[in-house]
């Protein structure tokens, strides 16, 4: 629960526990809070680094500015000085998989290990779309939840859980009706619009977990395959049964799909 100056920004992260760093950068309509269910399994022997990007939660908000991603690593650099880390885990689900991608890209040497979760390594024309059906539709609460939302989900989990996701409606249009909040999502959305590191990622050497989600269709399996044929050292896991949102829908998977990565210990087989 602190800040930190990134040139004239205040930038807003929270820190659990103790251990090895493992910082988690947010999906794009996401904040810290929406980690906190995760805080007390993510902070029993690391310690957790939750933050807010530029346009996110208690963090400043860019009103009336252009910017791209490449804005968000230097933030995510600035907390790793700031915090005087010399090396991190480093967790990105959707948008904040491609900010990590470039992180890692730009400052490998800061980086244990890598875990990149429903994400891809460039927006295609199919996501780009996407995107611009979320800004058009931004102008009206009810509007922007039906044109986001229901497709993060996988239809089993909408329609099972159809007095959450009730709930959670309840919750959402109130704040998609808040024009500072729909205008700093078009923000965010728009620094997305030209992410591509394809030609690139072939330079990651870290130790890399890709994991994609079975229906997912915000960022579907063959951007993860992709990523997974691109980075040397990558290992890759298919959630079953799961959308984008695969930390709500597979909670228990998801904690130890990540836990597991982060805290195995280098293992070398002698064969032979």
């Amino acid at each position: 629960m602190a800040t930190f100056q990134f040139k004239e920004y205040s930038i807003y992260y929270e820190s659990y526990g103790e251990g090895k760093p493992l910082i988690i950068l947010n999906g794009i309509m996401m904040s810290t809070v929406s980690w906190q269910s995760f805080v007390r399994s993510f902070s029993q022997y690391n310690r957790l680094i939750l933050v807010d990007m530029l346009d996110q939660g208690n963090s400043s908000k860019l009103v009336g500015q252009k910017y791209d991603q490449s804005l968000q690593v230097e933030v995510i650099k600035g907390l790793v000085d700031h915090l005087k880390l010399d090396k991190v885990y480093l967790f990105g689900i959707s948008y904040g998989g491609e900010v990590a991608m470039k992180f890692a890209l730009a400052y490998q040497q800061r980086v244990e290990r890598l875990l990149l979760f429903n994400t891809t390594a460039k927006t295609s024309p199919w996501l780009r779309e996407i995107g611009y059906a979320w800004n058009k539709a931004a102008a009206d609460g009810e509007a922007y939840y039906s044109t986001t939302i229901p497709t993060i989900y996988s239809p089993q989990f909408f329609t099972k859980n159809a007095a959450w996701i009730e709930q959670r409606k309840s919750i959402l249009v109130p704040l998609f009706s808040n024009p500072a909040f729909t205008e700093a999502m078009i923000r965010l959305t728009d620094s997305a619009e030209f992410h591509d590191v394809s030609q690139d990622i072939h330079k990651i050497s870290v130790p890399t977990l890709v994991v994609g989600c079975e229906n997912d269709y915000i960022t579907p399996i063959a951007e993860q395959q992709f990523l997974v044929s691109q980075i040397p050292n990558a290992q890759f896991v298919i959630i079953p049964d799961s959308g984008h949102a695969s930390m709500y829908e597979k909670p228990y998977l998801f904690t130890s799909l990540v836990l597991g990565y982060v805290l195995a210990d280098h293992v070398t087989f002698k064969i032979g």
